[in-house]
């Protein structure tokens, strides 16, 4: 199908294959892909024009470069006046920092919605986060910060509490055995083991510990939202995690999600965005906590999350919202609260009923899978490839084993 523009996705993982089954589906249009590493999700898809993998594609300079290389290659034969508009999308944390770092190279050739250096900062830095939150009558849990390579002097009012850096991209520039997304903690002598070990590995920005808030992966909601370049929000939707990755190392990748409706909550985030100025897909990470009954803001991702395409399932196709805006320039309208029933799984059904315990969430589930309201978009129907229906039936096996091993399990 030939169409007005042509999608550059970047990165090989969950989040780009979905990204590129919301470009297949919307306008039958096949992304090209730029990775640093080969991954089953997109190395055998019928519905991905090509895979490029760069070696430290990570790195600013090779990053660039190899972009506008693609771009070339892509404009070769074309007269200037003719070049197809290139829409590119970023799917981790760093990739979508360098796009907006280098955003005036890129823009010369590429478009691109993202929020400006100095917001980036101050939603992807969590020290620069929670004051702005809170500034904004957003509801967050307990919070303390810590300086690495200062004295440890904190008054953690209970236990357990988590520990998690605050500049997550700089924190994985410093490998180390043992490294985690979050700790658990639960003790000050506990803080003070991890806090040294992270010291030890470089790492030298600001650690936050927070407040554990109780309760099993039902506990963990979502909402994504799409903020057009006029700084408009289009659509809010809001989902309920029924779960998560269990490896300890993956918390927080949610494996299916079942969709959900609070006005409230949903007019809150909406506001907070737009009085900051964001543009762009945000996907916003919360949980609610029993203790008060209040749903409670972990954090704000500067890009689509990796199950972000429930809302795609909603009638909320993330690519159109971006094509629609940057391409044909069609933005403005009343705000979509959605509400429409869909669940989000990427794990088999067989799962979900053997782990999925709360009864109220179950019960859902289980209406939701005999209602047929239920969608993977690994097997998306678009894509054709038997080697990948293959590698999913693998993949698929082997969860079992995943789950029962997990070091991180029900929210203990």
């Amino acid at each position: 199908m030939k169409t007005d523009f042509v999608p550059v996705i970047v990165g090989t993982d969950l989040n780009a294959y979905h990204m590129a089954a919301s470009f297949h589906e919307a306008y039958g249009v096949k992304p090209h892909v730029l990775g640093k590493v080969q991954m089953g999700f997109t190395h055998y898809s019928t519905i991905i024009e090509s895979v490029t993998l760069v070696e430290n594609l990570d790195e600013a300079e090779i990053f660039v470069s190899a972009l506008l290389d693609c771009a070339a290659q892509l404009d070769a034969g074309s007269a200037e006046g003719e070049r197809t508009p290139l829409v590119l999308v970023g799917t981790n944390d760093h990739y979508v920092r360098l796009i907006i770092e280098h955003a005036e190279e890129l823009s010369a050739r590429f478009l691109f919605n993202c929020p400006n250096e100095e917001l980036l900062n101050q939603l992807q830095v969590k020290e620069a986060f929670y004051p702005l939150a809170e500034k904004h009558g957003l509801n967050i849990p307990e919070t303390h910060i810590h300086q690495v390579g200062e004295p440890v002097d904190l008054e953690i009012s209970r236990f357990p509490a988590i520990l998690k850096p605050s500049n997550g991209v700089e924190y994985y520039r410093n490998k180390f055995e043992g490294q985690e997304k979050v700790y658990r903690v639960n003790s000050m002598e506990e803080v003070r083991e991890v806090i040294a070990t992270i010291e030890a590995s470089g790492y030298r920005d600001t650690l936050i510990i927070q407040d554990f808030i109780p309760g099993d992966d039902t506990y963990i909601w979502d909402s994504v939202l799409y903020l057009n370049s006029d700084g408009e929000a289009e659509f809010v939707n809001f989902g309920q995690v029924v779960l998560q990755e269990h490896e300890a190392s993956a918390i927080g990748n949610y494996t299916a999600i079942i969709s959900r409706f609070d006005r409230e909550v949903m007019e809150q985030l909406k506001g907070f965005l737009e009085a900051i100025g964001y543009t762009g897909i945000a996907n916003v990470d919360l949980k609610y906590d029993s203790r008060d009954g209040v749903f409670k803001v972990l954090e704000v991702n500067v890009r689509q999350g990796r199950s972000s395409y429930y809302a795609t399932m909603q009638g909320q196709n993330l690519a159109r919202h971006l094509v629609e805006d940057l391409v044909r320039g069609r933005r403005g309208g009343e705000c979509t609260f959605v509400d429409q029933d869909v669940l989000f799984t990427v794990v088999p059904q067989y799962i979900l009923k053997e782990y999925v315990t709360e009864p109220g969430v179950r019960e859902d589930v289980v209406r939701f899978i005999r209602e047929k309201k239920i969608g993977n978009p690994l097997h998306y129907g678009g894509d054709k490839s038997l080697l990948r229906k293959a590698w999913l039936a693998v993949r698929a096996a082997r969860y079992r084993k995943k789950y029962a091993s997990a070091s991180w399990r029900d929210g203990l």
